[in-house]
């Protein structure tokens, strides 16, 4: 009995051993290939080098440098000592103003900034599709000038809209009107700023995705709204759902990554706006203000990049839920 056991676990283990060599040869086989391959197309790995350099840099090594600290405390001075899980563990179950304030927050942001913004950029670069050349690059640069303006410079315009006396354009017309009788702080009031953040927000959200989707709508063949005419398309409704936006999903996919980017990493504008980081009562407080608490005025670092990751991750599942309704599932 003991000797047909131990037959069965040298069995197991040449099996084992046996995968585990072919698994190898089939690595070093493979490997061998790609070294070939780019041996033999060298030239343009070269064109392609400074960015695949300047990326491994600045995207890569930041990112794994942010995963590995997020398991760490960090000061910036000390050395970071590992703490495993407890970043998550402390943000998950401890962090009152992450679970009651930034999240919350954040949803409500990110629900209308990004759809809202979305959607606005796609009917707006269609209205604008309708208009003659001169009048279109106008009305293109117009609604593109505003992404290009730094957080700064915006939240000093909108400051002055703002403005919680009687100097600021809105007060001042609600006051001439009699529509109030105090100036109203908005950007202090944790009532008015949140809804101010999404105002600004969707305001320069029009960038490159808008201008991606302009090129889409110019480039769809002007034949195919002739042919769906024919096939009983009769209004522009019809037109834009049957034709234009399948013929213009690569556009749409694009505008739409651009748009959670966006909307992920324009949250800081509350922090301009109202001048402080906590935003007053957290009103304003989402989740890119959170780091940027944690990790350049608090010095907890590790705490930060455990954020950051959170943040990531969120990036990259509404990214694929994009991919998921956008890509081209017929030339699977």
């Amino acid at each position: 009995m003991n000797n047909d056991v131990q037959l069965e676990k040298a069995n197991v283990s040449t099996i084992k051993t046996t995968k585990i060599n072919s698994l190898k040869a089939e690595l070093a086989d493979r490997t061998r290939k790609v070294l070939a391959n780019m041996w033999k197309y060298r030239l343009s790995y070269l064109f392609i080098a400074p960015f695949m350099i300047l990326f491994l840099i600045f995207i890569v090594v930041p990112v794994l440098a942010a995963i590995g600290l997020s398991f760490t405390y960090f000061n910036s001075i000390q050395f970071p000592t590992w703490t495993g899980w407890l970043n998550y563990q402390t943000l998950f179950s401890q962090d009152i103003v992450f679970l009651q304030n930034v999240l919350p927050n954040t949803f409500k942001f990110s629900l209308f900034v990004g759809p809202v913004g979305f959607v606005l950029a796609f009917l707006l670069a269609w209205f604008i599709a309708q208009l003659p050349n001169t009048l279109r690059t106008g009305y293109a640069l117009a609604m593109y000038v505003p992404s290009l303006a730094a957080g700064v410079a915006m939240s000093v315009v909108w400051q002055v809209m703002f403005s919680g006396d009687r100097t600021g354009y809105i007060n001042s017309f609600l006051l001439k009107w009699g529509f109030i009788t105090e100036p109203i702080i908005f950007l202090q009031d944790q009532d008015w700023l949140l809804n101010i953040m999404i105002v600004v927000s969707i305001w320069s959200s029009m960038g490159i995705g808008f201008l991606a989707m302009l090129a889409g709508l110019l480039n769809v063949d002007k034949e195919l709204y002739d042919a769906g005419k024919i096939d009983g398309i009769s209004s522009r409704l019809q037109e834009i759902w049957y034709i234009t936006v399948p013929m213009m999903k690569p556009q749409l996919l694009f505008a739409g990554v651009m748009s959670i980017i966006h909307t992920l990493q324009a949250g800081s504008i509350g922090v301009q706006l109202s001048g402080s980081n906590p935003t007053p009562n957290y009103a304003g407080q989402v989740m890119i203000s959170h780091i940027e608490d944690y990790g350049f005025i608090r010095f907890e670092l590790g705490y930060a990049s455990a954020i950051s990751v959170v943040l990531l991750v969120m990036m990259f599942l509404l990214s694929r839920i994009f991919f998921y309704l956008l890509e081209d599932k017929e030339g699977k």
